[in-house]
């Protein structure tokens, strides 16, 4: 098994598709390091100011003055409801929720990657872990080796997990370091608060309480690798099903993008939340902010990941191991 995964990990390498994520993730830290920055100065100049008191004070009376318009829907003047009693908790008890600093910088952009930049890095990756034997004929001559199919799969799968973890592990060390050239590095034993809930529309801040943001990155890590895995599993099954790379990644795109759009639209379509591209911002809950239909939690979003993650592992198993490839 241990060579059947250094050979993996050597085609892997060898198309040098870690490589592209890696310029990609880099790419995109810079341009949001500099959107932050200047979104920075550009407040600062707007409050004559550099204290966070007064600009979170201007956006409570933003939001404040947002709710006043009536074309808003229900669902989105919720969401700013809950968000209005976030941000006074904070200011009643003095607690910067955007201490700057590379660490708020990285937790910022990995909430913000869990469910569609993250994913999209990991489709590339798992698209075409089997579909390109097809593509490139060496199907025929991998199965021909004295190997039990499952066995050569499974070589595969733990190849994808290995790089999925040096995805995650990518974007957060690149996005420390780079971040921290503008911002700072400091900020690691900030405290973060956690446990807001919503239910009913109304914010719950009996469970709150401080976390060092260190210990908070690595519960945002832990879930956004969680993600990070039932989509790259989601997008092997499509690589054993589909033998066409592009259609594979095609299909895993579409899924993705209409997550991010059904999230938004389908506070009243209740069995949507069986849907695995719905569940996918995990991190939303440690920040209690609104789930996307009423009712949903951690667990329950979690265990509908981990259904349609081990099925779609029995599937790439199943199907691998009796098609025909001849």
């Amino acid at each position: 098994m241990a060579n059947l995964i250094q050979n993996e990990m050597m085609k892997l390498l060898a198309r040098k598709r870690i490589q592209v994520v890696g310029i990609i993730v880099a790419v995109l830290v810079l341009l949001f390091t500099y959107a932050q920055y200047k979104q920075v100065e550009e407040q600062r100049e707007k409050l004559g100011t550099t204290d966070w008191r007064a600009s979170l004070q201007q956006q409570i009376i933003d939001i404040q003055n947002r709710l006043g318009s009536s074309r808003m829907s229900d669902d989105w003047r919720e969401q700013l409801q809950v968000s209005l009693k976030q941000q006074q908790y904070y200011l009643d008890h003095n607690i910067n929720p955007t201490e700057p600093g590379a660490p708020s910088f990285v937790r910022m952009f990995v909430e913000n990657s869990s469910d569609l930049f993250i994913p999209l890095l990991v489709m590339i990756i798992a698209s075409d872990l089997v579909s390109s034997e097809h593509s490139l004929g060496s199907i025929k001559l991998l199965l021909t080796r004295p190997v039990k199919r499952w066995r050569i799969l499974l070589s595969k799968y733990i190849t994808l997990l290995l790089a999925i973890s040096a995805i995650i592990a990518m974007v957060g060390v690149l996005a420390y370091l780079l971040s921290g050239i503008v911002f700072g590095y400091k900020g690691l034993n900030t405290p973060v608060i956690t446990g807001f809930t919503v239910e009913g529309g109304n914010l719950d801040t009996s469970q709150v309480r401080l976390l060092a943001q260190w210990k908070f990155l690595l519960m945002d890590f832990g879930l956004v690798w969680f993600v990070a895995v039932v989509v790259g599993t989601l997008a092997f099954m499509l690589s054993v099903l589909i033998r066409s790379t592009a259609a594979g990644m095609g299909v895993t795109l579409a899924a993705l993008i209409s997550g991010a759009i059904l999230s938004n639209m389908v506070s009243s379509w209740e069995s949507a939340k069986y849907l695995f591209m719905v569940n996918l911002k995990l991190t939303n809950y440690l920040n209690g902010v609104a789930p996307p239909i009423e009712g949903m939690t951690l667990l329950s979003s979690m265990t509908v990941l981990f259904v349609w993650w081990a099925a779609a592992l029995v599937v790439s198993f199943v199907v691998f191991t009796k098609q025909d490839v001849y």
